[in-house]
């Protein structure tokens, strides 16, 4: 075992660089060497890698494959070495943050970066819903106490951005009710998973939120967690879990993705989905993390009257929102997606993830189709139903508008109007593909 979680890390990473065979594989399957402008034999791409996680400057090449990673998965599936290069290429992302700034200004960065996610999730979530469904959600204790009781059979861990589209998670809520499931609810800022502090190379305030929301997840009879964000996921599972192992000799849970406990029970769920919802729907696909496009494909089908259409589009990437420094590709895949479902004559065009909803949604002003949650479409089926109010709110398209629709709730909750409105138009700002009439 190991004595801290920079050293667990360290090596673990020591143990991957050494069952690598740099063959070059992981390289060969990556869907954005070339949007990335990757430019080198893959051997010599996997070769730089390593050079830089061993402290070396590496190549060019190595350094824009890290910078390009959008986190397909593609590179797992290649190895036939039981070797994580997605978890190495994160490495390599912190080692080059690492080297560009001291200790203070990676704190800095960490810091900032947090409280922005804080400050948006915080405003705009509590523009859309009042005490009762913000306590339902795992937030807002002041709102009113939980009596203590047993642990719950698993938690159900939303992580933080999901607020922002909180009818997605509400709608989970009613789902796994209606299974009968016992759980307890956490995420949010309070239980930040670390990823935006390992972004920014700050390892040691990374490890200490991880640590401590890891702690607080671990509170369930059965040792097991089921994630809604596919973000919190990763970090847990390919950064948190494995170094806390090292550390303690053993995980404290195990997590699995919403999706992929649906699909676990759809047996269960089969029952239950009695309404008819006669839709052709197209599913916006990320496969990021292993099962669950099929298992979305899986929950569509079991649908009543859903008709599900491929509309022939690569999927790439965890979610949209990592294709941070390939915005040109970003708004192609949109574009072509778009194009694509206007052309089937879909009813839907259904996304899995939050962020890409967030990203999408506003399109449906300007195409003849819906932009939904899977989970709006399964919910329908079973007879719920919550209001999209971030897609609402959205397609206004200007923040004074969208101030004054939602005074009430600001007031409500007591939000600085200023503050509000730098969240309002973060919102905003959140549309790598213009719209078609701005």
């Amino acid at each position: 075992m190991t004595d801290s979680f920079e050293s667990a890390l360290g090596e673990r990473v020591g143990n991957m660089i050494d069952a690598c065979t740099r063959c070059g594989k992981c390289v060969e399957a990556c869907p954005v060497t070339e949007p990335g402008g990757v430019v080198a034999e893959p051997v010599s791409v996997i070769e730089g890698v390593i050079d830089i996680l061993r402290q070396g400057d590496g190549t060019e090449a190595a350094r824009k494959w890290a910078s390009a990673c959008v986190l397909t998965g593609a590179c797992i599936k290649a190895c036939d070495y039981g070797v994580n290069p997605r978890f190495l290429l994160s490495m390599t992302r912190l080692a080059l943050a690492r080297r560009e700034n001291e200790p203070a200004e990676r704190r800095k960065q960490g810091v900032d970066g947090f409280r922005k996610v804080a400050r948006e999730v915080t405003h705009i979530s509590r523009l859309q819903l009042d005490d009762v469904l913000l306590r339902r959600l795992g937030q807002n204790p002041a709102a009113g106490a939980v009596a203590p009781g047993p642990p719950a059979d698993f938690v159900f861990y939303t992580g933080c951005n999901v607020l922002k589209t909180p009818h997605i998670a509400l709608l989970a809520l009613d789902i796994m009710d209606a299974l009968g499931a016992s759980y307890s609810v956490m995420g949010g800022p309070s239980h930040c998973c670390g990823i935006v502090q390992t972004r920014t190379g700050d390892l040691e305030t990374a490890g200490r939120f991880a640590e401590s929301t890891m702690n607080k997840l671990a509170h369930s009879r059965s040792g097991q967690v089921v994630s809604w964000c596919p973000s919190c996921h990763v970090q847990f599972t390919e950064v948190t879990l494995p170094a806390v192992e090292k550390m303690r000799g053993a995980r404290p849970f195990e997590m699995t993705p919403f999706l992929l406990y649906l699909r676990a029970n759809l047996d269960r769920l089969r029952p239950l989905l009695r309404r008819r919802v006669g839709m052709r729907v197209a599913l916006h696909r990320h496969p990021g993390i292993a099962g669950v496009v099929e298992a979305a494909e899986d929950l569509l089908r079991a649908v009543p009257g859903v008709e599900l259409i491929d509309l022939g589009q690569p999927a790439v990437g965890l979610m949209s929102n990592y294709f941070r420094a390939l915005p040109a590709l970003r708004r192609q895949l949109q574009a072509s997606e778009l194009a694509a479902a206007e052309q089937a004559q879909v009813d839907a065009l259904v996304a899995v993830y939050h962020a890409d909803h967030r990203e999408l949604c506003a399109h449906e002003r300007d195409y003849p189709f819906r932009i939904l949650n899977l989970l709006e479409i399964v919910g329908e089926s079973m007879g719920f139903q919550h209001a999209d109010a971030f897609k609402r709110l959205k397609k206004l398209q200007d923040v004074d508008a969208i101030a004054a629709d939602c005074r009430d709730l600001a007031a409500k909750h007591g939000l600085d109007p200023a503050a509000t409105r730098q969240a309002i138009q973060a919102m905003l700002d959140e549309q790598p593909l213009p719209l078609r009439n701005p």
